[in-house]
């Protein structure tokens, strides 16, 4: 190890809005030495996850909020470069929640080993990682995916978006995306194999919907809230299921959150929504991770990773979510090297 100070980004205030660079402090410390138990790990790959901005938020929620002046919260993907804990080794490629920053001290909880040779790193931080978790159990479990289904997914060319679609087709079901923009609805459909995209920029949602599933949708996976779940309420198909993962078209709100108008939709059609956070799913990690790395063996299941190269760019790669600027998951490389 040459570096000898390690840059993380702290939280510096409590966003109010869109998320601005002002809101983190960028700070250079010494690098850690990891005591008894502990490993050191040199990040090399970030997950940026619309989650995050959440994270930020003081209040009460799935998970404690990241505390002004604390290192931002995110998953990542490195190497172990200094160990006094017998399960990892030095060398040892690994996942966890590590943070926004070079180097990150850890006593092994919630560590995972991960082999480089099964799958490149980024993929581990998405169709291997969280976000992939997320789409499987979402879409399984909470959606209670049937054979011939017709499925709705939104942000459906993000990095769950993509996941629950392709699992919907590999498990014989119809499937129609919502996307912002022609590339990315060309990309759903023609390299992930859904049956349909509707773009959202430049269409009627709502009368898109009703063309491709004329006989009504049956699991709606939202991962954007607001007026396209508001859309897809109004064409749910009899005992339907709604699975909220996510609300990115209002997350970053200084008004109240958009609810949906539509809900009794639900009472008319006998349906049900239900809301889903994925660490529910913790212990059953391994056997979606071993499902869906077949499935990436047989060419069922693909992968698309958005990668920016810079530790530096942090805040501003950050905002590429909000924006809809990134196709597939969105990973920081910190150097490039």
């Amino acid at each position: 190890m040459t570096q000898t100070v390690n840059r993380q980004f702290k939280l510096a205030q409590r966003p109010v809005g869109m998320v601005k660079r002002e809101d983190f402090e960028l700070v250079g410390s010494a690098l850690p030495e990891p005591g008894e138990g502990e490993v050191l790990i040199r990040i090399r790959y970030i997950s940026l996850d619309p989650a995050m901005r959440g994270w930020m938020n003081e209040g009460k929620s799935y998970i404690p909020p990241v505390a002004i002046g604390e290192v931002m919260r995110a998953g990542a993907a490195g190497t172990v470069v200094a160990s006094n804990n017998p399960r990892f080794a030095v060398g040892d490629s690994v996942v966890g929640v590590l943070g926004v920053q070079d180097y990150a001290l850890s006593n092994g909880k919630g560590l995972t080993k991960v082999d480089p040779e099964l799958a490149p790193l980024p993929v581990y931080l998405g169709t291997l990682g969280m976000p992939g978790m997320t789409a499987y159990f979402g879409i399984l479990e909470v959606g209670e995916l049937k054979s011939g289904d017709t499925v709705v997914v939104s942000g459906a060319a993000g990095a769950v978006g993509q996941v629950v679609g392709q699992i919907a087709r590999i498990k014989g079901c119809s499937v129609v995306g919502i996307a912002g923009g022609s590339d990315k609805c060309a990309y759903v459909v023609d390299e992930l194999g859904f049956d349909a995209a509707v773009d959202y920029k430049s269409e009627d949602v709502k009368k898109a919907l009703r063309s491709h599933c004329p006989k009504g949708i049956d699991v709606y996976f939202d991962n954007v809230g607001g007026e396209i779940l508001d859309a897809a309420l109004s064409q749910l198909a009899m005992h339907a299921r709604v699975v909220i993962c996510g609300a990115i078209s209002q997350y970053n709100n200084t008004t109240a959150i958009k609810g949906p108008s539509n809900y009794l939709s639900l009472l008319v059609n006998r349906a049900s929504m239900r809301g889903m956070v994925v660490f529910d799913y913790a212990s059953r990690y391994p056997q979606a991770m071993a499902e869906m790395a077949g499935w990436m063996r047989q060419g069922q299941l693909k992968t698309r990773e958005d990668i920016v190269v810079g530790l530096e760019t942090f805040p501003e790669t950050l905002l590429k979510l909000f924006k809809g600027e990134n196709t597939g998951k969105l990973v920081l490389e910190v150097d490039g090297d």
